[in-house]
């Protein structure tokens, strides 16, 4: 069976996206999941946070041709990682003039099997190569941090996986909406919860990612929350996550 593919998109930087992308993966693999972390985002902190700081090849080099991506994908703690660099910039420009360049991604994905899972973690923003992502995937999360500014972000978010749904690739729809960075004590919090659900036709998943310094801490050790503190709220609530991710349609 065919991985599914999913695109970790939020148009706004510091979101938990990066988190989620490595945690949720984490959780799902700890739940006897195959899975592939795929670093798109030029800043590369998907693959620094596991510990991957010089590798010998990166998705720069697979979109240039010069290498295979099942040549660059490397395994961290049972994770298995297609590692990201800042050459990515130059490589979005370079697809600009590309006759099929919003579906490299989509091709790459055809060189790699026995995945359950492909996780993307997008650039924070509407770049070429978020749209690759989103034209390649099955399916759309959205980490979603309690501000009153996300909420803006999240119309816009919605607004470009409708247009790409419409013009690249029919099947892909949104997954749901992972609320992150969550602190009960907050009433902004609870009121941004409340205007989802009263306002959002998208799924809201039930687990909500509390604060937790062991999520921060993690990246300085080159690992998920889950292999770093496995009694932490962090590892506790992604691994809820990833149940509940993997019983809804």
């Amino acid at each position: 069976m065919a991985a599914t593919i999913v695109s970790v998109i939020n148009q706004k930087g510091g979101t938990g996206k990066t988190t989620t992308t490595i945690n949720l993966g984490s959780a799902l693999q700890k739940l006897g999941k195959r899975v592939l972390l795929i670093d798109l985002d030029p800043q590369a902190n998907l693959s620094y946070s596991l510990g991957i700081t010089e590798p010998a090849c990166t998705l720069a080099d697979v979109f240039s041709g010069k290498d295979k991506l099942a040549d660059c994908i490397q395994e961290r703690n049972g994770l298995f990682v297609a590692p990201g660099t800042n050459d990515l910039v130059d490589v979005e420009i370079s697809l600009v003039n590309h006759e099929e360049r919003e579906r490299f991604l989509q091709h790459m994905f055809e060189e790699v099997q026995d995945f359950d899972y492909i996780l993307i973690d997008c650039p924070p923003s509407l770049s070429l190569l978020t749209v690759n992502a989103l034209a390649a995937s099955n399916e759309v999360l959205i980490p979603l941090q309690m501000e009153v500014l996300t909420l803006q972000g999240l119309g816009q978010i919605l607004n470009t996986v409708q247009q790409i749904k419409k013009n690249l690739n029919e099947k892909l729809k949104v997954k749901g909406i992972v609320v992150v960075m969550y602190d009960k004590r907050r009433k902004l919090s609870s009121e941004i919860e409340d205007y989802l659900k009263e306002n959002v036709d998208e799924y809201i998943f039930q687990q909500r990612i509390r604060l937790n310094v062991k999520l921060a801490e993690a990246p300085s050790f080159g690992q998920s929350v889950l292999d770093y503190d496995a009694a932490s709220y962090g590892a506790k609530d992604y691994l809820g996550l990833a149940k509940e991710f993997i019983t809804i349609p």
